[in-house]
């Protein structure tokens, strides 16, 4: 039997962006994937984006499916969702495996990343990114999807949910990926989650911007399997 491996999609995201990938990882694991509350044409919420609610919905996954502790891999916010649920809820996490996570949040950070959800910029300046989120999300109103993922983003500049003192308390063997051409999460800030881990690995990918659909799946894959087999062998 293939142990599972629960696939964590990124903030505005979708499941669908990570079948490539999902592909790959076929031959090994029983993967699976879900999309977050008000994402890829769930129902909205009734209680704003945040952390917790994704973590909750990945929860209530795991459960119904009865995976019992999955590896988790999480592209961008997905991997901070995974790394809130090894902290908090660590019964519910066997390995977790980020790509791209920013980790460090306060308003400064919040507000660059603010201007870059801005849905009229990005129906002016990149509509192929606007037509792209609107099939993503339908029939969600992907302008809805953005304003939601504001507000988040502003409470997590306001307030991180993972402080640096929260690291030290994951259990799960962890292994942090970040491009080398990643704009958005930052090589310092990685670094110093990664030494904060008790059991990790850090691997930078080579050529890598963040946008997942430009990620080397076959590199990416080839990591977690030799990742997780290692930490099978830990055991």
């Amino acid at each position: 039997m293939k142990p599972p491996l629960l696939l964590l999609h990124g903030a505005v995201g979708a499941s669908a962006q990570l079948k490539p990938l999902a592909q790959q990882l076929n031959v090994k694991f029983d993967v699976h994937t879900l999309d977050f509350p008000g994402h890829g044409g769930t129902p909205f919420p009734e209680i704003p984006f945040s952390i917790a609610l994704f973590a909750d919905a990945v929860r209530d996954y795991i459960r119904t499916k009865g995976l019992g502790h999955p590896a988790i891999f999480g592209y961008s916010m997905g991997g901070y969702v995974a790394m809130y649920l090894a902290r908090h809820f660590p019964a519910m996490v066997g390995n977790v495996i980020t790509l791209g996570a920013k980790f460090h949040w306060d308003p400064d950070v919040a507000a660059r990343e603010l201007k870059m959800l801005d849905p009229v910029v990005i129906e002016t300046k990149v509509p192929a990114f606007a037509a792209s989120l609107a099939q993503l999300h339908a029939p969600n109103d992907w302008k809805e999807v953005l304003k939601r993922t504001r507000f988040m983003l502003e409470e997590m500049g306001r307030h991180n949910p993972l402080q640096p003192g929260d690291y030290a308390d994951v259990k799960s063997p962890s292994l942090l990926m970040l491009g080398d051409r990643d704009k958005m999460a930052g090589m310092e800030e990685t670094v110093n989650v990664y030494k904060h881990l008790p059991v990790a690995q850090f691997a930078v990918l080579p050529g890598t911007p963040h946008p997942i659909e430009q990620a080397p799946y076959d590199l990416i894959s080839t990591l977690i399997v030799r990742f997780c087999t290692a930490m099978e062998g830990r055991e």
